[in-house]
């Protein structure tokens, strides 16, 4: 178990899936604050009291990441309730489906905001933070194997993916002589309620997470638990000086032909 005693964490995304599981988790291996953000209150109000149960301070910050306004409030939320931030993870991301002809500049504009921009300010104001306090600190961005390419049907969100990968890495090679780390997480296809409901959208069947499952490497698909390990590892000391790496948690090995019919590397 990776031990974050004492450490303040900014996840956001945590309402549900993913990031509600690495703010558990984190919970669970001693982290003293954790911020609970997204944009359904009671949602994050009940994620918020479940690591409160198990012993974190917390605090919920209701916040739609298109708004700039509303992103930066978040970090300045958990200083006013911390003083302090020791490591962020940016696992919100809005997984629309869009071909390269049917993509609307809306559309993807939406994306990269709430993908990349917001990241790149939530990244911004925590690193202000750790610098001020002179904390070697941690930041994990969750993004996905699309990034590699990505299926037509995910045009934006697989560019979105890029640009954030290419982020992490940008930010670690800066962020070194502050001791701060950046890391990515590369996901593979993820069992989230979100996913449920983007697979029934798009017309799947009601048992896709039973096909899925039965047709995959392991016998199921990656789980949000599965994400907050790896997550907490890296937002740990045992992870040590590791920066600048992009990890792929996936059971297929990518570039090989064996990828299945849909894979979003949804983090919400």
């Amino acid at each position: 178990m990776s031990r974050l005693d004492g450490k303040v964490l900014v996840i956001t995304g945590s309402t549900q899936g993913v990031g509600e599981g690495i703010a558990l988790q984190a919970a669970r291996n001693g982290a003293e604050g954790i911020v609970i953000c997204g944009r359904n209150e009671e949602a994050g109000r009940k994620v918020a009291a479940a690591v409160e149960e198990i012993g974190a301070a917390s605090l919920f910050v209701e916040v739609d990441l298109h708004d700039v306004e509303a992103t930066r409030n978040v970090l300045a939320a958990c200083d006013e309730k911390f003083g302090r931030v020791d490591g962020l993870v940016n696992s919100a991301a809005m997984t629309t489906r869009g071909t390269l002809a049917s993509t609307t500049v809306e559309l993807w504009d939406y994306l990269f905001a709430v993908n990349v921009r917001a990241p790149f300010l939530l990244t911004q104001d925590a690193v202000t933070i750790m610098k001020r306090e002179g904390i070697s600190g941690s930041i994990v961005n969750i993004i996905s194997v699309a990034a590699y390419c990505g299926l037509p049907h995910i045009a934006a969100y697989s560019a979105t993916k890029g640009a954030l990968a290419t982020f992490t890495k940008n930010c670690a090679n800066g962020l070194l002589n502050d001791t701060i780390r950046v890391n990515g997480i590369m996901l593979g296809w993820t069992d989230t309620p979100n996913e449920d409901v983007v697979q029934k959208q798009q017309g799947s069947p009601s048992d896709w997470l039973d096909i899925g499952e039965k047709d995959s490497p392991f016998g199921r698909l990656l789980k949000p638990l599965d994400v907050g390990h790896l997550a907490c590892f890296l937002l740990s000391d045992d992870s040590g000086v590791m920066t600048g790496s992009l990890i792929d948690q996936a059971q297929r090995v990518v570039g090989t032909l064996s990828m299945p019919a849909d894979i979003t590397g949804d983090a919400v």
